[in-house]
């Protein structure tokens, strides 16, 4: 089965700001089959249902802060099932001490314990800091150990930013990844760019996907050179679309 491909909504934060259901029907006429939310711009659920259901767009998955889901995860788990997401991802987190990040990792872990209970997926999504920020400590190692009901949403780029060997680490940890961030990285400036136009192996990335049977594979850009954002992405998505015809061909 190909996997179907989302868009993380962060990468056209500003449309959405300005019309959240125009910025959804765009998406879909770039050619993504869902999208993985950041934020609901005040919507109700009933709201933001009624746009995926009326734009043909499926939840790939929702980024919700940890603060968020410490205070309310009751009513955030309400929220997602009735929008149709199966996926929570806490997507940041930042601490000075191992102690701290220890604590952390051991309340997600119990926070994915009652998300489990109600039939959904619980993960965190990387960035670069985790494998840096406390020295001798692969923070999303230490998740991947001690806190086993929590999935792994892999950001290709910013693990290959770190300096980490990308496929042995994958490689190592490929039972608990269930998303991959797919994204881009000019050489100079380092940073994100459109998929196809950077210095990253994104095909090897596909490949990789299908030996893990990801059911999604999510576009995410996050700086922005020649194109607007709504125009890069529906680029990201046609390189990948193109790609994934390819590998799974």
């Amino acid at each position: 089965m190909k996997p179907k491909i989302a868009l993380q909504l962060w990468s056209i934060k500003e449309a959405c700001e300005a019309n959240f259901h125009e910025a959804l029907k765009e998406v879909k006429q770039s050619g993504f089959d869902g999208v993985e939310f950041a934020g609901y711009y005040g919507k109700s659920p009933a709201e933001v249902k009624g746009y995926l259901d009326e734009c043909g767009l499926e939840v790939a998955a929702s980024h919700i802060s940890y603060e968020k889901l410490r205070a309310n995860l009751e009513e955030v788990v309400a929220f997602e099932k009735a929008i149709g997401n199966k996926r929570i991802v806490v997507p940041h987190a930042t601490f000075s001490t191992f102690e701290e990040w220890q604590a952390f990792i051991a309340e997600m872990e119990e926070m994915a314990v009652k998300v489990a209970e109600e039939g959904m997926e619980f993960y965190y999504h990387n960035h670069a800091h985790e494998f840096a920020e406390i020295p001798g400590q692969d923070i999303i190692d230490c998740i991947y150990k001690d806190a086993k009901h929590i999935h792994l949403e892999m950001d290709l780029y910013w693990l290959a930013y770190s300096g980490t060997d990308v496929f042995a680490w994958l490689e190592a940890h490929k039972d608990r990844i269930g998303l991959f961030h797919m994204k881009d990285m000019q050489e100079s400036p380092k940073e994100s760019t459109e998929i196809g136009s950077g210095i990253l192996p994104m095909k090897e990335y596909v490949e990789l996907a299908k030996q893990l049977a990801l059911p999604w594979l999510i576009v995410e850009q996050e700086a922005f050179q020649k194109y607007q954002p709504l125009e890069a992405t529906s680029i990201g998505y046609r390189q990948l679309k193109a790609l994934v015809d390819e590998v799974y061909a």
